[in-house]
Protein backbone atom coordinates (compact mmCIF):
# COMPACT_ATOMS: atom_id res chain seq x y z
CA UNK A 1 0.00 0.00 0.00
CA UNK A 2 1.51 3.37 -0.62
CA UNK A 3 1.15 6.92 1.29
CA UNK A 4 -0.38 9.78 -0.12
CA UNK A 5 1.39 12.89 0.91
CA UNK A 6 -0.78 15.12 2.80
CA UNK A 7 -1.57 18.47 1.88
CA UNK A 8 -3.48 21.58 2.94
CA UNK A 9 -4.66 22.44 -0.65
CA UNK A 10 -5.98 19.08 -1.17
CA UNK A 11 -9.23 19.06 -3.48
CA UNK A 12 -10.45 15.61 -3.49
CA UNK A 13 -12.83 16.59 -6.38
CA UNK A 14 -9.82 17.14 -8.60
CA UNK A 15 -9.33 14.39 -10.74
CA UNK A 16 -12.55 13.60 -10.61
CA UNK A 17 -12.85 16.99 -12.57
CA UNK A 18 -9.94 16.16 -14.41
CA UNK A 19 -11.01 12.87 -15.97
CA UNK A 20 -14.92 12.97 -15.62
CA UNK A 21 -15.07 16.58 -17.79
CA UNK A 22 -11.88 16.34 -20.02
CA UNK A 23 -11.53 15.52 -23.74
CA UNK A 24 -10.80 11.71 -22.87
CA UNK A 25 -12.44 9.32 -25.42
CA UNK A 26 -14.53 6.46 -23.11
CA UNK A 27 -16.17 3.72 -24.58
CA UNK A 28 -19.81 3.26 -23.88
CA UNK A 29 -21.97 0.41 -25.31
CA UNK A 30 -19.25 -0.71 -27.79
CA UNK A 31 -18.58 2.62 -29.10
CA UNK A 32 -15.78 5.26 -28.35
CA UNK A 33 -17.95 8.52 -26.95
CA UNK A 34 -16.02 11.83 -25.68
CA UNK A 35 -16.96 14.83 -24.01
CA UNK A 36 -15.96 18.18 -25.94
CA UNK A 37 -14.31 20.78 -24.18
CA UNK A 38 -15.86 24.00 -23.44
CA UNK A 39 -14.59 27.39 -23.00
CA UNK A 40 -17.75 30.02 -21.45
CA UNK A 41 -17.62 33.25 -20.74
CA UNK A 42 -19.68 36.36 -21.01
CA UNK A 43 -19.69 39.90 -22.97
CA UNK A 44 -21.40 43.03 -21.93
CA UNK A 45 -24.33 41.57 -23.85
CA UNK A 46 -23.69 37.95 -24.47
CA UNK A 47 -22.86 34.60 -23.32
CA UNK A 48 -20.25 33.34 -25.57
CA UNK A 49 -18.83 29.39 -25.31
CA UNK A 50 -16.50 28.15 -27.81
CA UNK A 51 -15.60 24.29 -28.02
CA UNK A 52 -13.24 22.52 -30.47
CA UNK A 53 -15.43 20.21 -32.69
CA UNK A 54 -12.44 19.01 -34.90
CA UNK A 55 -13.06 16.32 -37.37
CA UNK A 56 -16.99 16.92 -36.49
CA UNK A 57 -19.27 17.50 -39.68
CA UNK A 58 -21.04 20.42 -38.19
CA UNK A 59 -23.98 18.89 -39.80
CA UNK A 60 -24.39 16.16 -37.39
CA UNK A 61 -24.09 18.99 -34.34
CA UNK A 62 -27.42 19.96 -32.26
CA UNK A 63 -27.30 22.49 -30.04
CA UNK A 64 -30.56 23.72 -27.79
CA UNK A 65 -30.87 25.74 -24.75
CA UNK A 66 -33.91 25.47 -22.68
CA UNK A 67 -33.89 27.04 -18.87
CA UNK A 68 -30.85 28.86 -19.49
CA UNK A 69 -28.86 25.16 -20.00
CA UNK A 70 -26.98 24.53 -22.89
CA UNK A 71 -27.30 21.31 -24.68
CA UNK A 72 -24.52 20.37 -27.43
CA UNK A 73 -24.79 16.68 -29.23
CA UNK A 74 -23.82 15.54 -32.04
CA UNK A 75 -21.74 12.58 -33.63
CA UNK A 76 -18.92 11.59 -36.17
CA UNK A 77 -17.82 8.57 -37.81
CA UNK A 78 -15.00 6.37 -37.68
CA UNK A 79 -12.97 7.28 -41.39
CA UNK A 80 -11.54 3.60 -41.84
CA UNK A 81 -11.49 0.19 -40.54
CA UNK A 82 -8.54 -1.30 -38.97
CA UNK A 83 -8.54 -4.89 -37.11
CA UNK A 84 -8.22 -3.76 -33.33
CA UNK A 85 -5.29 -5.90 -32.93
CA UNK A 86 -3.08 -3.65 -35.24
CA UNK A 87 -3.66 -0.78 -32.95
CA UNK A 88 -0.41 0.58 -30.62
CA UNK A 89 -2.80 3.63 -29.45
CA UNK A 90 -6.14 4.25 -30.38
CA UNK A 91 -7.15 8.02 -28.75
CA UNK A 92 -8.62 9.03 -32.22
CA UNK A 93 -12.54 10.05 -31.00
CA UNK A 94 -15.18 8.26 -32.66
CA UNK A 95 -19.37 8.36 -31.73
CA UNK A 96 -21.58 10.21 -30.21
CA UNK A 97 -21.18 13.20 -28.03
CA UNK A 98 -23.42 15.38 -25.28
CA UNK A 99 -22.16 18.06 -23.20
CA UNK A 100 -24.58 20.70 -20.86
CA UNK A 101 -23.72 23.87 -19.30
CA UNK A 102 -25.61 26.05 -16.94
CA UNK A 103 -25.35 29.55 -18.68
CA UNK A 104 -24.10 32.63 -16.05
CA UNK A 105 -26.78 34.70 -16.98
CA UNK A 106 -30.36 35.00 -18.63
CA UNK A 107 -30.22 34.63 -22.02
CA UNK A 108 -32.45 34.94 -24.79
CA UNK A 109 -32.35 31.69 -26.68
CA UNK A 110 -34.40 32.28 -29.71
CA UNK A 111 -31.64 34.35 -31.07
CA UNK A 112 -28.69 32.42 -30.24
CA UNK A 113 -26.28 31.78 -33.14
CA UNK A 114 -23.54 29.06 -34.07
CA UNK A 115 -20.90 29.24 -36.25
CA UNK A 116 -18.11 26.74 -37.47
CA UNK A 117 -14.60 27.45 -38.30
CA UNK A 118 -11.55 25.54 -38.97
CA UNK A 119 -12.92 23.20 -36.05
CA UNK A 120 -13.83 25.60 -33.47
CA UNK A 121 -17.65 25.92 -32.65
CA UNK A 122 -18.61 29.36 -31.37
CA UNK A 123 -21.72 29.78 -30.04
CA UNK A 124 -23.06 33.49 -29.39
CA UNK A 125 -26.25 34.09 -26.78
CA UNK A 126 -27.46 37.52 -26.16
CA UNK A 127 -28.31 38.32 -22.60
CA UNK A 128 -31.67 38.82 -21.86
CA UNK A 129 -32.45 42.56 -21.35
CA UNK A 130 -33.36 42.73 -17.86
CA UNK A 131 -36.72 45.39 -17.78
CA UNK A 132 -36.63 48.30 -15.38
CA UNK A 133 -38.48 47.88 -11.87
CA UNK A 134 -41.67 48.81 -12.22
CA UNK A 135 -43.85 50.85 -9.53
CA UNK A 136 -47.15 49.75 -8.60
CA UNK A 137 -49.15 52.48 -6.26
CA UNK A 138 -51.65 50.35 -3.91
CA UNK A 139 -55.19 51.74 -3.54
CA UNK A 140 -56.98 51.57 0.23
CA UNK A 141 -60.14 50.18 -0.29
CA UNK A 142 -62.65 52.09 2.62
Amino acid sequence: MSLIRWSPFFDPFEDLEKHAFSDVPMVRGGAQTFVPAMDVYETKDAVMVESPLAGVDPERVGISIENNVLTVRGETEKQQEVEEKDYYRKEVRYGSFFRQVALPAPVDGDKAEANFEKGMLVIRIPKRTESAAKTIKVTVKK
